[in-house]
Formats: structure tokens, sequence, C-alpha cells
């Protein structure tokens, strides 16, 4: 299963972590309620299925998701952290989510 964020196709929209693979990417955080996603968060690591498990906002995503919260990834094997934070920047130009402002 995919989702198309901002045109990049991200993996996913999980509602754990279980089948998030321990690769460098961008994972967004979304919101599903009445039959649509809201982007919640946008991030980028190194390691993304560790990241999102141990979030520090993670409480505050289910605390205000008011549906079911899910998570998407794009790994960037091939992109440095540079590479990776344009893509995030991009993202949130767009969706300006409610968490992790810059």
């Amino acid at each position: 299963m995919s989702i198309t964020i901002s045109g990049y196709t991200f993996d996913g929209q999980h509602q754990g972590t279980d089948k998030l693979e321990e690769h460098s990417g961008i994972y967004a955080i979304l919101c599903y309620r009445k039959e649509k996603y809201f982007v919640v968060d946008i991030g980028e690591s190194v390691a993304v299925k560790t990241r999102v498990e141990g979030h520090n906002r993670k409480e505050c995503w289910k605390r205000n998701c008011n549906g079911t919260l899910m998570v998407a990834v794009l790994y960037t094997p091939n992109l440095q952290k540079t590479g990776r934070m344009e893509i995030e920047q991009k993202i949130r130009d767009v969706y300006d989510p409610p968490y992790g402002k810059r």
C-alpha cells in the first residue's frame, strides 16, 4: 500500500511500526478520519523505525488525532541528511503540519 504526499510516493499507511524498515528516510505521521488523511507531522531520520517508535511527540500525536493514527515512509537510501531535510521542508510548506515547526 502506498500514499502520495507532495508528489512523493510513501510506503504505507501503517497503523504501527511493525512493517517499518530501519533505513534512512522521511516519515509522515497521518491521522485518518472522516475518510481523509491529515498530515500531523513530518520528519527525517537515518533510522526511521527507531525514530518513530521513540519520538518525543508520539503521545501528542495519539492524544490529538481523533481518528486512526498512521505512519507512511519515503525511504531515501541515496540521500544524506541535507537531501532528506529538503524534502521534509517541501512537504511542511505544503501541509503545514501542527507538530515539528522549524
